[in-house]
């Protein structure tokens, strides 16, 4: 089992940056692969970002690839999801999300947090 809690949101102008973070309890964070998504008003949940469970291996939407970047630090039980050049259509609600094996695009995670709100003007 594993609970997560994002924080870290917030309101940003376009061109700023925004660090998000996703604490977690749970014996099983270390091996857990993670993933941020996000979603916006009257849209589906995206893919934003993924993880493996050391942190050798991520993956990112074209969207936010070479802007965002994401990491994690076992040894707190924290994964991280740095963004930069933050435009007005990253304004949503972030999630993160957890699941055993491989990370993965879909939002096929066992765990997810509450998510917490970017909202970012023009």
């Amino acid at each position: 089992q594993v609970q997560l809690v994002e924080s870290g949101g917030g309101l940003v102008q376009a061109g700023g940056s925004l660090r998000l973070s996703c604490a977690a309890s749970g014996r099983t964070f270390s091996s857990s692969a993670m993933g941020w998504f996000r979603q916006a008003p009257g849209k589906e949940r995206d893919f934003v970002a993924a993880i493996s469970w050391g942190g050798g291996t991520t993956n990112y939407a074209d969207s936010v690839k070479g802007r965002f970047t994401i990491s994690r630090d076992n040894a707190k039980n924290t994964m991280y999801l740095q963004m930069n050049s933050l435009k007005p259509e990253d304004t949503a609600v972030y999630y993160c999300a957890a699941k055993p094996g491989y990370p993965s695009r879909r939002s096929d995670y066992d765990y997810w947090g509450q998510g917490t709100q970017v909202t970012v003007s023009s």
